[in-house]
């Protein structure tokens, strides 16, 4: 692998893939990292599945290394992602791989967890198999044979796999490792932690010659104390035996010969999984309906926004932030000048909005209604921006709406751009409000001194925008309650 991707710039990045929803697939990320920079430091960062940690991969300085996961995806899309989680230590990728299994393999997990790739091997072979031998390139990694045990191969022209349900290419079954003698055993040893891991384990067996009657090769597998049905290879066909357990560093997998036997225990192939945690159901989908129909407006959101906007809960997007619950809602969104220049989409769907902030963009278009019917919104920025037309009629009567001096400037309801009547009356309606009739009636009067001989004031107040209108809006909607007095109290946020 010669190329690779880097990342240096956002904390989170994500490569979305098309799925059919329901269907398992494969995903293998590799990455070699053969000193690109110039700096002998292969960095470490963590991987990610639509909201969920995968791995946190720690490259090499001249080795290939690869990551694989099998799921069940939840949606049309899936997402995978690369997340920096240290200083200068920028993630990249050389290969990213997805493959689409049938359904109906490795059917004994249960589709709310995933199962990552901890080993893979075809014992006695010589060299890897994969696509085209495997029609879903899975990697099959040749075996070291250690002391005292024997590679063989299998004299059947053709091994059927139909009895096998994880479909194991042929080739991975027509060599085998055996001992010399009933009396010893096959001792697997996959590599455990010393934490208790949950894992899932295929093992692949078939016979490799044509046994008479007087030969017999039967078996157990162990797992610790636990001890499977004998198992007697089939010749010229595929037998699987799955399970499902708890390993640490202590465990023990053997395979020992029946005390009928008169040949020594086989085996063909394996796949080690850990299985994970159980699965995120990710963020709401009304808020990933909502964000979507931003970034389909706003391109440049495309930039910053990719993969689960929430989850995992260290790697929420940009500009976002959202609730603890299993399945996150979106509680504030600031999109502050990014140089917005279109019409507001209807992101209405996102209900549990608390603060939005669109200051300082180029917005154009009416004011949306849904904004003042979203019910948990407390907070509204739409200060600097070109909107136009009247204010909502579901801002203007929400008797909780509040407006809000800031700095030193007097509030304004809407941006620069609105009819003359609208924003003539709603400059007046605050003064009146703030009890400064007088300064108002002498701005109004001032404004008609020379008749003719003067602009009109639509013309002086659209010519003038920036001196006449206090271009910020600010809008808080909070639940206020009234005192005796008329004095409103504010819940502190």
């Amino acid at each position: 692998m010669n190329t690779l991707r880097v990342f240096t710039t956002l904390k989170k990045n994500c490569y979305p893939i098309t799925a059919d929803k329901g269907s398992l697939v494969l995903v293998r990320a590799s990455f070699f990292y053969g000193n690109y920079d110039k700096r002998s430091s292969p960095p470490s960062f963590d991987l990610l599945f639509d909201g969920n940690h995968w791995a946190t991969v720690n490259t090499s300085l001249d080795q290939l290394v690869y990551y694989e996961v099998m799921y069940v995806v939840k949606s049309d899309t899936t997402s995978i992602c690369l997340a920096q989680t240290q200083p200068n230590q920028f993630p990249f990728i050389s290969a990213l791989e997805v493959r689409n299994l049938d359904s109906k393999m490795y059917g004994d997990f249960d589709p709310n967890y995933a199962l990552f790739l901890r080993s893979r091997i075809a014992y006695g072979a010589n060299t890897t198999v994969r696509f085209p031998n495997d029609s879903y390139d899975r990697i099959w990694v040749p075996a070291r044979v250690g002391s005292g045990l024997v590679s063989v191969a299998s004299d059947a022209i053709l091994i059927d796999v139909a009895n096998a349900p994880d479909n194991p290419p042929q080739e991975v079954l027509q060599n085998a490792i055996t001992t010399s003698n009933t009396s010893a055993s096959i001792t697997l040893n996959p590599g455990f932690s010393d934490q208790d891991v949950s894992v899932y384990m295929n093992l692949y067996f078939s016979e490799v010659t044509e046994l008479d009657a007087t030969q017999k090769r039967s078996f157990n597998a162990y797992i610790d104390n636990m001890k499977s049905e004998p198992i007697i290879p089939p010749y010229g066909t595929a037998k699987e035996m799955s399970a499902n357990f708890t390993a640490s560093a202590n465990t023990s997998i053997s395979l020992v010969s029946t005390t009928d036997s008169k040949l020594p225990p086989l085996i063909n192939a394996m796949e080690v999984f850990f299985v994970s945690d159980r699965l995120t159901d990710g963020t709401n989908s009304k808020d990933v309906e909502g964000l979507g129909e931003l970034q389909n407006t706003f391109s440049v959101l495309q930039e910053y926004w990719s993969g689960d906007p929430c989850l995992p809960s260290p790697y929420t997007w940009e500009r976002i932030s959202c609730s603890n619950d299993a399945i996150p809602r979106v509680t504030a969104m600031d999109l502050s000048s990014l140089g917005l220049s279109d019409p507001l989409p209807d992101f209405s769907s996102m209900d549990a909005l608390v603060t939005i902030d669109l200051h300082n963009n180029s917005i154009t278009g009416p004011i949306p209604d849904f904004l003042g019917a979203l019910p948990n919104l407390k907070d509204l920025s739409l200060a600097d921006n070109s909107f136009s037309g009247p204010i909502p009629q579901s801002i203007s009567s929400n008797k909780k709406l509040k407006f809000v001096k800031k700095s030193n400037k007097l509030p304004v309801i809407l941006g620069t751009i609105i009819p003359i009547f609208v924003f003539f009356w709603a400059i007046v309606g605050f003064l009146v409000h703030h009890k400064r009739r007088t300064a108002a009636i002498a701005a109004i009067t001032a404004g008609k001194t020379g008749g003719a001989n003067r602009p009109s004031v639509a013309n002086t107040m659209m010519g003038q925008a920036g001196e006449a209108v206090i271009n910020e809006i600010r809008v808080n909607i909070q639940d206020q309650t009234t005192s005796e007095n008329g004095d409103q109290s504010v819940p502190q946020q």
